[in-house]
């Protein structure tokens, strides 16, 4: 049987690592998700991270919220996974890193999961696209049959 492709779509940058820290020691904060529950744990860690760097009140709310479509699509489409959340810092900006990945079905076509509207479970179909908008920087890989990550980046106003 033949590997899948691999599938990559709008890059966040050219060759920069994304360097993800947290005051825990490990380089990142992972919150497991498996259940809707676990959605909220994820959205308030974000929340929290935000604060702490000094994003204003809206937008640690749109943080919370492209967490929530992140691990909202984990439960729905793959049943588990993993949101990590980190920081970067670049030329002296501080941004919020979220890196959502399972080990789900993958998504078939990209493109058109990165359409508003397209959904394969009925809903509205703005999660993706919602995140991409909402975030300064998205990148998102998936492979048929092996699983999907996506890494989305949002930099505080100066």
């Amino acid at each position: 049987m033949a590997k899948a492709p691999r599938i990559q779509y709008e890059p966040a940058s050219s060759s920069r690592s994304v360097e993800m820290s947290t005051k825990d020691g490990r380089g990142e904060t992972r919150v497991t998700i498996r259940k809707y529950s676990d959605i909220l744990e994820a959205r308030q860690k974000g929340r929290e991270l935000a604060g702490e760097l000094g994003f204003s009140s809206t937008d640690c709310t749109l943080i919370a919220t492209a967490i929530s479509e992140l691990a909202r699509n984990i439960v729905l489409y793959a049943g588990q996974g993993e949101i990590r959340l980190g920081t970067s810092s670049q030329m002296g900006n501080i941004g919020v890193v979220i890196r959502a990945s399972d080990k789900g079905p993958g998504i078939h076509n990209i493109r058109c999961a990165m359409q508003d509207g397209f959904s394969t479970s009925r809903g509205l179909g703005l999660g993706l696209p919602g995140v991409k908008r909402i975030m300064d920087e998205f990148e998102i890989s998936s492979r048929v049959g092996m699983g999907t990550t996506v890494t989305a980046k949002i930099w505080k106003p100066r």
